[in-house]
């Protein structure tokens, strides 16, 4: 009988996949047709046929599935059983804290660790005050990084962060996520033809798939510009609660299990904003983020 093993999808090309072994060896697997599409970090059963080749036999139970929305609304599976996602914010482009609470609210339901990562920091004026929203997530218990690559500022912070489980980042375009990534894995291109060899690919760069990458500090780090261009898709009404931890913490105690927490006499979550107790900004990026 052939010797089932276990190992994880380092990266996909076409039908193929590089599966990594429980020893660290990476072997080039196809998949049973009968089997959905493994996507990076799936942990995976798989054997060699009577030819020698690598054959993908189960994709096991995901702890969590990254996905993201195309510009038509067709969800994509990118990665699977992230320990954490770090939301990339910058100075430059301003943030959009609606849009970062939202990236929380996503990670909050997969659910993984949220980590807020403060890029450029030496494009601050001197002696300027750092964002409001910072503190509000710090006293919400998310981890906050302030980083700059050229200054090698917080560098280290964000490897301890990384230094376990399997991560990823994701952000607004232009917040120095590609500049944070090249500092994390300085050998990054050189890894990358690695895989396209193995992959069949002649030497060539893949840019497409999610790939999963073990860091120096410890830990892996996943890259992808489908990772990169994350965008969270809408959620309902009961997901949202679930995603602002805030909320989710007092929605029980509304006087109507149904609260929308909008409008409704006796809501928990309005008498709380009105208590300062909840960040009304925060209370706002809900509202707003709520299915018409």
């Amino acid at each position: 009988m052939t010797q089932s093993m276990a190992g994880r999808v380092v990266t996909r090309f076409g039908s193929q996949v590089l599966v990594e072994d429980d020893q660290g060896a990476v072997h080039r697997c196809t998949t049973r047709r009968r089997l959905e599409h493994g996507v990076c970090n799936d942990r995976v059963q798989w054997h060699r046929d009577a030819q020698g080749h690598g054959v993908v036999t189960d994709i096991l139970p995901r702890t969590n599935l990254l996905e993201r929305v195309d510009p038509r609304g067709n969800h994509k599976s990118v990665a699977a059983n992230l320990s954490q996602v770090v939301v990339v914010i910058a100075p430059a482009p301003e943030p959009n804290w609606s849009l970062v609470d939202r990236y929380l609210a996503a990670i909050e339901r997969m659910p993984a660790r949220g980590v807020i990562l403060f890029n450029k920091v030496d494009l601050l004026p001197m002696g300027s005050p750092l964002p409001s929203p910072l503190t509000e997530y710090r006293d919400l218990g998310y981890d906050v990084i302030h980083a700059s690559v050229p200054n090698d500022r917080g560098m280290d912070t964000l490897r301890a962060a990384l230094s376990s489980g399997v991560s990823v980042l994701v952000g607004q375009s232009g917040v120095g996520k590609s500049s944070l990534v090249k500092a994390l894995l300085p050998d990054l291109e050189i890894r990358i033809g690695a895989l396209s060899e193995m992959g069949g690919e002649g030497g060539r760069h893949t840019t497409t798939n999610a790939t999963l990458y073990p860091l120096e500090c410890g830990g892996a780090l996943i890259d992808s510009p489908g990772v990169r261009d994350f965008t969270p898709g809408p959620a309902s009404r009961e997901a949202l609660v679930q995603g602002f931890v805030e909320l989710r913490e007092r929605a029980g105690e509304c006087r109507f299990q149904d609260c929308s927490h909008t409008v409704e006499p006796g809501c928990a979550v309005i008498e709380a904003v009105k208590a300062g107790h909840i960040s009304p900004r925060r209370y706002e990026s809900y509202r707003n983020l709520l299915p018409g």
